[in-house]
């Protein structure tokens, strides 16, 4: 990762808000019962998760507020890009599956990726939760977090929407696609 402050400008900060602020509007079915203004608070309050999620935005992630958890009081955002996020595609699982690849290796890696941004893989169930909201990934896939017991015997999963119905898949780690790239979280 490049030495890059984890800090947006004021200028910067009140862009990404109204860019959140018009996505949020706009897809109310993704969060119906919570309020912007509340939201827009805490958001206010903490700058590094402010980088992150311009970070899922410059890559075109498209972050959105997806729920709440009462328990931790915090707000849940998730790439709602309709496809997998342009920005992060053609790259392989992890560290260790770009570091064993001796041919056409890939820029860098999904795990790699998002914890440079600060976020985190969605999990299989956070799929598929997404996928409950709307229609995802229709053309492309993600990467997901794979399980220790797969990944140490080389493979790593995805997901996609294909035929009105979501699909979990395997392929090796190292393995990179045009239209695979990968979906992150983040808690504020």
């Amino acid at each position: 990762m490049t030495n890059r402050k984890k800090e947006l400008s004021q200028e910067q900060c009140e862009e990404l808000l109204d860019v959140l602020k018009a996505r949020f509007e706009k897809n109310m079915h993704r969060h119906e019962g919570l309020e912007w203004a509340e939201i827009q608070k805490k958001l206010e309050l903490n700058a590094e998760k402010m980088w992150s999620l311009n970070e899922m935005e410059r890559t075109e992630g498209e972050p959105d507020v997806v729920g709440y958890d009462e328990k931790k009081d915090e707000y849940i955002f998730y790439d709602c890009s309709a496809e997998s996020p342009n920005g992060r595609r053609s790259i392989c699982y992890d560290h260790e599956a770009l570091e064993k690849r001796k041919k056409n290796k890939p820029e860098n890696s999904a795990m790699g990726m998002a914890a440079d941004m600060g976020i985190e893989l969605l999990t299989e169930e956070q799929y598929w939760k997404l996928q409950q909201l709307e229609n995802f990934d229709m053309k492309t896939s993600s990467w997901v977090q794979t399980p220790a017991h797969i990944r140490k015997l080389g493979g790593a999963i995805f997901c996609d929407r294909r035929y009105d119905t979501v699909f979990m898949y395997h392929n090796g780690a190292d393995s990179y696609y045009a239209a695979r790239g990968f979906r992150g979280s983040l808690t504020i």
